[in-house]
Order: structure tokens, then sequence, then C-alpha cells
């Protein structure tokens, strides 16, 4: 729930496009503070003999890698990579989570009995299953898209629950005394009913997936943006380290951004997002 003021809270004195401008002020704001702090930082380890070395982990040189990267198809290449990698293994975690999510929160007795099983698998690690993902699939990809559906799938899962047992029970009713079958109570009643908390449940889970994909890719894949991390690490570029690390960044905020709009467009909480 975003608590930030909005142009009603604000006495309706501000036009939406005004408040987009400031919100889209102090975004800019705050990372300048944040560019600023980087660049002191890095000319505090320029300055210094015991840390000249690690220089390159500053805001210039970081800079500067992007163009060189960019030119080199780095980017591109380990961008396409993991973005394959974590739309599988998101996609697998909706179409897993999405019915089971259903069936916890429409039958009684099955969330009884898989609520202890479905939390005890949720608390092992993702990173944990990582030896039995390598003997299990044939390739290093298999096994990083199982990775991620397997931490991903735990937010859809419990968000849907959560959102239908929200529903009134009195809309059930209705729909079955009006000659409801059980495919139309899910597509007419259940999914516009819980879209918001699925939607909801997916962009937490596009938080955990994108903090797993990365140290996944660090092992036997020669490819993606954990991997040039570490390839990175390996050849002491540490601004080309740094350029992906910010690469990471940008490209998790644009895709949360992304599913914030969708949440607003497609649900029928339409502020509820953010």
């Amino acid at each position: 729930m975003n608590f930030a003021a909005t142009p009603a809270r604000q006495g309706g004195f501000l036009s939406l496009g005004q408040y987009a401008l400031q919100r889209l002020a102090w975004a800019l704001g705050g990372l300048s503070i944040l560019a600023v702090i980087w660049l002191i930082a890095g000319q505090m380890m320029a300055s210094s003999p015991r840390l000249a070395n690690y220089s390159t982990f500053g805001l210039g040189p970081t800079l500067q890698a992007f163009p060189e990267m960019w030119s080199s198809g780095k980017i591109q290449s380990a961008t396409l990579a993991s973005g394959y990698r974590l739309g599988m293994g998101l996609l697998l975690a909706a179409l897993i989570g999405v019915p089971l999510g259903v069936l916890v929160g429409r039958i009684k007795w099955f969330a009884a009995y898989s609520n202890s099983p479905f939390q005890f698998i949720r608390m092992i690690s993702p990173l944990a299953w990582m030896p039995i993902a390598v003997l299990v699939f044939s390739t290093w990809d298999g096994s990083i898209v199982f990775l991620i559906a397997i931490a991903a799938v735990w937010p859809v899962l419990f968000a849907t629950a959560a959102g239908l047992a929200k529903v009134d029970p009195a809309w059930f009713k209705v729909a079955r005394n009006l000659g409801a079958n059980p495919l139309q109570m899910l597509t007419k009643i259940i999914m516009p009913a819980i879209a918001f908390d699925v939607f909801s449940g997916i962009r937490l889970a596009l938080g955990v997936a994108w903090i797993v994909l990365v140290p996944a890719e660090y092992l036997g894949v020669t490819s993606g943006l954990g991997y040039a991390i570490e390839d990175s690490r390996e050849t002491l570029s540490y601004n080309h380290l740094t350029a992906l690390v910010v690469t990471i960044g940008a490209i998790g905020y644009v895709l949360d951004s992304i599913l914030v709009m969708l949440i607003k467009q497609f649900s029928w909480h339409r502020g509820g997002a953010a």
C-alpha cells in the first residue's frame, strides 16, 4: 500500500500531471543523492593508497563502462539469457501457484492437510535445491528455471488463497442459484475477485525470483547477469561489475513498475498497489 500523498490528499491543488511530475522529481532527487554519495566514496577510495585498487568501483568508471559493454553486446546478451530464465520460472510459479491457491482458499480439508507441507517446503532455501536440480535436469537452464519457480511459487499461492478467503460467500451462493457451473464460477467470480491479490503475489514473487536468479547463475552457466558478474570479478573488471549491478537494479525496478501498472489496470482495487 502506498501512503504517499496524492493530489486528493493534498487538497486537490495538484493535477494528475503535476503529481506525476512531483513523484518523478522525488525519484530523481533520491537517485541524485545516491549518486553523490557514490561519487564521494569513489574519490575517497582513489585518494587512499590502501583502497586505490578498488577505485574502479566508483561512479565515474562505472558510467564509462556502460558504452563499452553495450557496444560489445555484453549487457544485451546477459539480459536476454537471464530474462528467459526469469520469465519461464515466473510462468511456472503462476501456473502452479494460482490453481493451488484457489484450492487452498476454497476447499477447507485441502487447506488443512496442505498447510504444514507447504510451510515446510517454503522454508527451505531455494538454493539448497541446487544439487538436486542439477541431478534431475539435463541442462543448467532447466535447473535455474526450477530454482526460480520453487522460490516464486509461494508468494503467488498464498496471495491467491488470501484473496479468495476475503471474497464474500454470498457471491458464490448467488452464482449457484443462478445456475453457474464450476467453470463459470472460476472465470466469472473467482478470478475477477482475486485479480488484485494474484498480481500482488506475482509482484512479490518477482522480487524473490530476481534475488535467486543471480546467485543461481554463478554456477555452471556461461550466460546471464550472474555469470557476467562472476566473470567480471574473475577478470578484476570492477567497473564492469558495478555496471552490471546497476543494470540488475534498473531492470528489476522497471519490471516491478510494470507489475504495479498491471495491478492498477486489471484489478478491481484501483488504487491499492505500490
